[in-house]
């Protein structure tokens, strides 16, 4: 389960996504419209700011944009910047691994071997889907909705 700190986190790149390339959204406009507490908000794009995803701009037109292209951040990245590694287990981690303290035989651990399949698929998916995926798929399926409606 992903924390409420990456919800938060991938709402507003949503939003600076949907915001649209080169333009900048204040955080009380991302805090309003996305209902995230402001100032767990400013917390996160600060952390994503470091990690070169967000840049802030100061001034009448300032605010905070995507550093990177949208097709360029993936669901995993922001994932592991805000929460760490993607795994269910310390043994499957890929930057944080820690042996479980009760496995006797990681190569015959029935547990670990169910959780590695999860884990691969769960990651794949994460690192394949981009903000630019998310919109559009959410566009696409308010167009479909709009279609079938008329």
């Amino acid at each position: 389960m992903i924390s409420q700190k990456s919800r938060y986190a991938l709402r507003a790149l949503v939003a600076l996504t949907r915001a649209g390339h080169g333009n900048s959204l204040m955080i009380s406009e991302i805090a309003v419209d996305q209902d995230i507490p402001k100032k767990f908000l400013e917390q996160i794009l600060l952390e994503l700011k470091r990690n070169g995803i967000v840049m802030s701009k100061r001034g009448k037109s300032g605010g905070y944009l995507l550093l990177k292209e949208p097709a360029d951040i993936s669901f995993g990245e922001v994932l592991r910047i805000i929460d760490g590694p993607i795994a269910p287990l310390p043994c499957l981690s890929k930057i944080a691994y820690r042996r479980c303290k009760d496995c006797k035989d990681e190569d015959e651990c029935e547990i670990r071997h169910v959780f590695a399949k999860v884990t691969d698929a769960t990651r794949a998916v994460l690192d394949r889907t981009t903000l630019a995926d998310a919109v559009g798929e959410i566009d696409l399926i308010a167009k479909m909705d709009r279609v079938t409606t008329l």
